[in-house]
């Protein structure tokens, strides 16, 4: 199948249909399975991601004078919710730093700054630590897509900033498939904004109309990638809430059926 996505063919009008050049991926419930790295922490006696970063917090404060844990998760929650608003609402994923500071701030509370730094580490990469799972089929399908298609990832950066999610795909043995990546918290704006998939495919040296996207969200993968011209593909293997609503040019189920799919698309083809 090399060559693949060079191609072109008569449609039944006779018109030149092109395949595609390259293809972005989300990494949250597409490539990774979001969330499947809690039960392995519950078997390993952890608490929940949710649960000890608020731990983390209290804990850090309380080695520098008693604190309230019950204060500090009350903050923690409204910095929650204010992140929350602006990933919504301005399209900007706020960092980890910028989070525990607008929770800090809540408390009127300081910190050390090599502490605070170890505290911004520890959150980071609490998913390396314990790595959620990629979709099974998921590194078989890269391989055989990579050898007609140029790579990429568009991802917002939740909590694992674009470093450790560059890590966690090189843990999985899959990082090498990608020629470019688009994280939230490097680019500055979170999808559906056209900033993120426009930076790939700058990175690329491609047209957006010579790109398919894959991911699972209807308001982040689908309308974010139609909005700068890419064909997208509505990925429901790990998540399946927006298929009755999607306006993707194609649907797909699981990571068997996807090399087949995006071999159908053309630029010129519609629904799949």
């Amino acid at each position: 199948m090399a060559g693949l996505a060079a191609e072109t063919k008569l449609g039944a009008k006779g018109m030149t249909q092109r395949r595609f050049e390259a293809i972005a991926f989300d990494l949250w419930d597409t490539l990774v399975v979001d969330d499947s790295d809690e039960i392995k922490r519950e078997r390993q006696g952890l608490l929940p991601k949710r649960e000890q970063r608020r731990e983390l917090l209290w804990q850090t404060l309380d080695r520098q004078r008693s604190t309230c844990r019950e204060g500090v998760h009350e903050a923690y929650d409204d910095g929650d919710d204010a992140f929350g608003a602006a990933w919504h609402d301005e399209h900007v994923t706020w960092t980890v730093k910028t989070r525990l500071e607008f929770v800090l701030g809540k408390l009127d509370r300081d910190l050390p700054e090599p502490v605070f730094a170890e505290l911004v580490r520890a959150h980071e990469e609490m998913e390396l630590e314990v790595c959620p799972d990629l979709a099974p089929g998921c590194a078989e399908a890269l391989a055989e897509l990579a050898d007609d298609y140029r790579l990429a990832i568009v991802s917002d950066a939740i909590v694992s900033p674009g470093r450790c999610l560059r890590e966690l795909l090189r843990v999985h043995g899959v990082g090498r498939y990608f020629s470019a990546f688009a994280f939230s918290d490097e680019v500055g704006r979170s999808k559906p904004h056209a900033a993120m998939f426009e930076h790939v495919a700058s990175a690329l040296g491609v047209e957006p109309a010579a790109m398919v996207h894959v991911g699972d969200r209807e308001h982040n993968d689908v309308q974010g990638a139609r909005s700068v011209g890419m064909k997208t593909v509505l990925f429901t293997q790990s998540r399946d809430c927006d298929r009755d609503k999607s306006q993707a040019d194609a649907f797909c189920d699981s990571f068997a059926e996807l090399p087949r799919i995006l071999a159908g698309l053309t630029r010129e083809s519609g629904r799949g």
